[in-house]
């Protein structure tokens, strides 16, 4: 699956410390997110991509070790949130 963020003109961001709200212009919610949902959006903002891809920008940016099955599997579940949630768009 490739994954891709949604339109950076249709997410409003509103830093509040410690959590953003996300104002999603399409469907009129506001989201209020923490680490990790900021960082997955702004790496996602670099294209689409798939699951490996995703933790490699992250693991890069964030200079974290090689990423195993369990924090794949996290990931992909934080994705199926975003996807729920109108904010990120998955692709087969």
């Amino acid at each position: 699956m490739t994954y891709r963020a949604e339109a950076p003109d249709q997410i409003i961001v509103e830093r509040l410390g410690a959590i953003d709200a996300l104002y999603h212009r399409r469907s009129g919610t506001t989201h209020l997110v923490a680490a990790p949902v900021p960082q997955i959006l702004e790496a996602l903002g670099e294209g689409a991509t798939d699951v490996a891809g995703l933790l490699a920008r992250l693991a890069a940016r964030f200079d974290l070790d090689t990423p195993d099955d369990e924090a794949k599997a996290a990931l992909e579940q934080r994705l199926a949130e975003l996807i729920d949630l109108g904010l990120v768009r998955g692709e087969r």
